[in-house]
């Protein structure tokens, strides 16, 4: 079942760099008493992840903070070693680098996604949305290949 809008979060767990190592974390934790934008993209480092989806939130970070966005967190199948790399690539410093390495929330949102056509295996769709207090009141999943609903531009346009 795909999580819906008015849904609560489900409690997955996944993994951020912390003191230089992979730390397990409570997404319910992270989310819980703030309003928090999630999105996932396919995969770290590949093409309209890299150019246009996490650049679209780093470069109006400041304007979705504004709107009372508390924390973006960025989400893909990619260990926390990975996701690490590819934000100080792209020096993402107002995004957290969520590693959903294993699926696990991919899978428990309902939004998985078979990439083995292109050598990617089980990955996520390409999502965002809005969580307040780990319910989510927004979310823009993607259609296979498209880039439209869940930019930051868009998730800027509906908050």
């Amino acid at each position: 079942m795909t999580i819906s809008e008015g849904d609560a979060l489900p409690d997955a767990t996944v993994q951020m760099m912390k003191d230089g190592r992979p730390a397990p974390t409570s997404l319910r934790d992270l989310t819980a008493g703030k309003k928090v934008v999630l999105f996932a993209v396919p995969g770290a480092f590949t093409p309209t992840c890299s150019l246009q989806h996490l650049p679209g939130f780093i470069n109006n970070a400041n304007e979705l903070k504004a709107k009372g966005v508390d924390e973006i967190l960025c989400t893909a199948v990619n260990d926390a070693f990975v996701m690490d790399a590819w934000g100080a690539s792209q020096s993402a410093d107002a995004i957290s680098m969520v590693a959903d390495g294993n699926g696990d929330l991919a899978e428990a949102l309902g939004l998985v996604m078979d990439g083995s056509g292109f050598g990617m295996g089980t990955r996520s769709q390409r999502y965002a949305m809005v969580i307040d207090n780990g319910i989510v009141t927004k979310i823009a999943v993607e259609a296979p290949g498209k880039f439209e609903v869940s930019s930051a531009e868009a998730i800027l346009a509906d908050l």
